[in-house]
């Protein structure tokens, strides 16, 4: 599977996640916003960046009680909830966010 953006083709796995973490940007993470019918807003983008971040120091992708705690930390409590996580990403504040991100699946989700 592929997603085209500014007419170059980024390679996806079925589920649409991106088999070139290289291949990101926020371009790319717009794509899949649309796609996955999230309405990017600075709040959206904080997330994703923490996501990222998170990424890069650790190599790997968190799972939601992980996220839900960094976050916590990092951005304080009101941020680093459940309720608010998901108000942002419906379909599952770590699995929908590490896709618009451009990182792999999280370990412990289906």
């Amino acid at each position: 599977m592929a997603i085209n953006v500014a007419g170059k083709s980024i390679e996806t796995d079925e589920e649409g996640y991106l088999t070139n973490l290289g291949d990101w940007s926020e371009e790319v993470a717009n794509e899949i916003a649309k796609a996955e019918n999230v309405d990017m807003s600075q709040n959206h983008w904080e997330v994703v960046n923490f996501l990222r971040e998170y990424y890069n120091e650790y190599q790997i992708a968190p799972a939601v009680r992980v996220l839900t705690k960094a976050i916590g930390k990092k951005l304080g409590p009101d941020k680093g909830n459940s309720k608010y996580l998901y108000e942002l990403f419906p379909y599952g504040p770590a699995k929908q966010a590490c896709k618009i991100a451009g990182l792999p699946k999280p370990t412990g989700c289906v």
